[in-house]
């Protein structure tokens, strides 16, 4: 018996504390806090600020919404875009796509790698119709303090046309980065698209009457949403635990269009990490 208390002594030495710990229902280890730097100043020209002075008038929010995830967050919408709505980006883009380039080290490199990202954006004008979009957008964050919605870029991907598996948070810093992400379907060449879905591979999938949303024959652990003008997906980049931890399920991909060609809204909100 002896021997047997003498080999218990080390073992309680180094494992007391926690088993003690994990009785009282305390816990002396810590998760890390975010190191928080104050808000740094808001490029306007990045951003879509809320008119206080509001001079348009929008109609009243008719989508119907699912709860995918809840940890992470992830809703999945209905009619989040009007046809009238989508016409009207479809024609105010036309003229201002560019090639859609990649940013690096919290946005000081930019650059163009089709490997990566092969699409074309516009930075649409914020007329009276955009503004109500950003309003209905802006209205799902709730009452969040210090977010606000960037500028609406309309996304253009022909035959090939795809993005790599990235996370929408790698360029946060201090406390402050895109907290929440939309895909939002524009357009899908009048349902001759083939593929282009967006895909969270990190995520796990589902069946059932989910498969309106997903493309349950070929998502196989992960989701995969299937494009469906004036539908969208939004999603939390980040925990609210106060650790600035994003979320590795949100790691997705625009899968490469096959055939015909797919139109899509990014919608993301910038500020403090809650």
């Amino acid at each position: 018996m002896i021997p047997y208390l003498i080999a218990l002594i080390p073992f309680l030495f180094i494992f007391g504390n926690p088993i003690l710990d994990f009785l009282s229902g305390s816990s002396s280890c810590q998760v890390p806090k975010i190191h928080r730097i104050p808000k740094p100043k808001l490029n306007t020209d990045l951003l879509a600020l809320k008119d206080d002075d509001k001079t348009y008038q929008c109609e009243r929010d008719g989508y119907k919404i699912h709860v995918y995830s809840r940890e992470p967050l992830v809703i999945y919408f209905e009619g989040f875009l009007s046809e009238e709505e989508r016409d009207h980006l479809l024609k105010i883009s036309e003229p201002l796509y560019e090639p859609s380039t990649i940013t690096h080290n919290g946005g000081k490199e930019v650059n163009r790698d089709t490997s990566v990202r092969d699409s074309e954006v516009a930075v649409v004008p914020r007329d009276d119709v955009v503004k109500c979009i950003e309003d209905r957008a802006r209205s799902v964050q709730g009452w969040r303090e210090e977010v606000w919605i960037e500028r609406l870029r309309v996304q253009r991907y022909g035959v090939g046309g795809h993005y790599s598996h990235h996370y929408d948070w790698s360029s946060a810093m201090g406390g402050w980065g895109r907290v929440s992400s939309f895909m939002v379907w524009v357009d899908d060449a009048k349902g001759e698209l083939e593929g282009g879905g967006t895909e969270f591979s990190k995520l796990p999938g589902k069946n059932g009457k989910w498969c309106k949303f997903l493309d349950c024959e070929s998502q196989g652990n992960g989701t995969v949403f299937k494009v469906a003008p004036g539908n969208a997906v939004y999603w939390e980049n980040f925990r609210s635990d106060g650790t600035g931890r994003g979320y590795e399920e949100t790691w997705h991909a625009g899968l490469p269009v096959k055939k015909g060609k797919k139109i899509g809204l990014n919608i993301w909100s910038w500020g403090r990490m809650d």
